[in-house]
């Protein structure tokens, strides 16, 4: 959330869109956290399961929003 502040505040698409990249690569880094958490047992399957579905959607969610503005870009607008 932070990173995607950080690059709206920016004031250009272009460094939106870098943040954003930023915020999906922190995503992945929760999803390997997650997997440390389950093996160190602070999550059962379960749960780490349900987290991990929620990071994907997010990651996913963002990356559609990149392809949104990266085209926009492209157009011209």
């Amino acid at each position: 959330m932070s990173n995607i502040a950080e690059g709206f505040e920016r004031g250009s698409r272009r460094e939106f869109v870098r943040f954003l990249y930023m915020a999906r690569g922190s995503a992945g880094e929760v999803r390997s956290h997650l997997y440390v958490a389950r093996d160190l047992a602070y999550l059962d399957e379960v749960e780490f399961k349900r987290i991990r579905e929620q990071v994907v959607e997010v990651s996913k969610v963002i990356f559609g929003f990149i392809r949104h503005l990266e085209a926009a870009e492209n157009m011209g607008d």
